[in-house]
């Protein structure tokens, strides 16, 4: 079906509204939502349904593009450093050695079984490593969205660990495709020491626009006075869509950049932080649902069929031996991580948005057997989703790795950075020390005040003589920043 601009924006509009709307299903039974948004996206385009003629490539890189960057800058400034510091060279190793094993050995699996399978399907050994280049990286989009929507706990720092695997390994992922895909498109032989060296020169360039653009903004901020406070979000949207688009056209790792963006503001104050972070966070979703949809436009539900017996293979192979012996063998030496965290890091290996987004650029360089690639990376994509998303918080429920659910709320009012005050919303855990003791009798440091406390969805408004009891959701003024690590102590949370 061609559309006219006002029925495209009619079709959008209400392909935007039931995937939003059908979120709340998925959250029932306990589907991932963006497969729904996959779903609908393929829906939308059957062929036989008089579905939406969209084959666009180019549109869908270039929104994919943005959007991964929203979602790597928005994690990224999520992340706080002192929590992925204990966790850093497991997440580096995880985010490059296992990234070189599961392409590696998902390249030689495919060329392998092709072969064997002795069909109409056939891949080259280069065409075979680019594949595994392309379904190597596990989602920031999928990580992110699926163990926050399930509010999920975990022990060991496994979640920012996770979180800054599936935020930086993308780099690596990207790195691999660029040169597959070159080697292919040039039938040229790039020597190792080649290789090494565009690898290093994506790198350092991503890495130094990162820095540079986070330090800039930082002092840019902070002095920065506009008219209207509501300027500052789209401020920063312009700022992450200018770091990546720049990063790349100096040939550096744009992913890369963006990320180090997020995690330099993300670990400064700077004037209207939290309502710059709510808006991206808004957009990150919301260009989410668009992008998936997308991506689910572009694919053939009939194409599907043919590669569903490979597909399938694939996704076996990539959950069950390619994924674990990346883990296993990166995290050979860690001393943090035992068996049942290895496991479920194996299991955590989600593919999303970015293998998809990966796949675009095959079709857009006409590279052979490029809308096979597509299909079969979409059909992995799928599976994974499906059957990983969804048994994620059973694992973790059967390896005892969930904990408490018992994190500091964040405030509802931010309090500017001039003032030495901090305002924060902490949840009394079941086992604390301060429970049944009026608020008279807690031993809070000088100048800190229970301004208020939420119980059972009630606000309570504190008296000296008021109890404590398990679970109040308390929030806390304090005159000293300083204080807040005491006031902790004694609700008995340790972080």
């Amino acid at each position: 079906m061609h559309l006219v601009p006002e029925s495209l924006l009619i079709a959008g509009s209400f392909l935007l509204f039931l995937s939003i709307f059908i979120t709340k299903l998925s959250t029932r039974l306990g589907i991932p939502a963006l497969i729904i948004f996959l779903l609908v996206g393929m829906a939308a385009g059957h062929e036989q349904w008089g579905g939406i003629d969209f084959h666009n490539p180019i549109a869908a890189q270039l929104l994919g593009a943005i959007t991964l960057s929203l979602i790597l800058f928005t994690g990224g400034i999520e992340t706080e450093y002192k929590h992925i510091r204990p966790i850093l060279w497991n997440g580096i190793l995880l985010a490059t050695v296992g990234i070189l094993i599961t392409t590696f050995s998902v390249g030689l699996f495919i060329w392998g079984i092709t072969a064997l399978w002795a069909g109409s399907i056939q891949f080259t050994l280069l065409e075979g490593l680019l594949m595994g280049s392309i379904v190597a990286s596990t989602d920031a989009a999928a990580v992110f969205a699926i163990i926050r929507a399930k509010n999920m706990h975990l022990k060991a720092n496994l979640s920012p660990m996770l979180e800054l695997e599936s935020g930086s390994n993308d780099t690596m992922a990207w790195f691999l495709m660029f040169l597959f895909r070159t080697l292919l498109l040039t039938n040229q032989v790039i020597s190792p020491m080649e290789a090494i060296w565009i690898f290093i020169q994506e790198m350092v360039v991503g890495g130094v626009a990162g820095l540079l653009v986070g330090k800039i903004m930082l002092v840019l901020l902070d002095k920065l006075r506009l008219a209207n406070r509501s300027l500052y979000p789209g401020l920063m949207l312009a700022v992450v869509i200018f770091t990546y688009s720049a990063t790349h056209f100096l040939h550096g790792n744009a992913f890369l950049a963006v990320y180090l963006l997020g995690l330099i503001l993300g670990n400064k104050d700077f004037p209207h932080k939290k309502s710059i972070i709510q808006f991206c966070q808004g957009v990150a979703w919301l260009m989410q649902i668009i992008m998936f949809i997308m991506l689910g436009l572009l694919v053939y539900p009939g194409k599907l069929i043919p590669i569903a017996g490979i597909g399938l293979l694939l996704s076996i192979f990539l959950m069950f031996i390619a994924r674990p012996l990346s883990v296993f063998i990166s995290l050979f030496f860690s001393k943090t991580l035992h068996l049942k965290h290895k496991i479920f890091i194996s299991w955590v290996g989600l593919r999303g948005a970015v293998p998809i987004v990966f796949a675009t650029y095959p079709l857009l360089d006409n590279i052979h057997q490029a809308d096979v690639i597509y299909h079969i990376v979409f059909f992995v994509v799928l599976t994974s989703i499906l059957f990983q998303g969804t048994t994620l918080s059973p694992l973790a429920k059967w390896l005892q790795l969930e904990a408490p659910k018992v994190e500091p709320h964040e405030p509802t009012i931010q309090l500017s950075k001039e003032v030495d005050s901090a305002l924060i919303e902490v949840i009394v855990p079941q086992d604390s020390p301060a429970i049944g003791k009026k608020i008279v009798q807690l031993s809070f440091p000088e100048n800190v005040l229970i301004v208020l406390i939420k119980r059972n969805g009630v606000y309570v408004i504190p008296r000296g003589d008021t109890v404590i009891i398990a679970f109040d959701l308390l929030m806390i003024m304090a005159e000293k920043k300083q204080a807040i690590h005491l006031i902790k102590e004694q609700l008995g949370i340790v972080h």
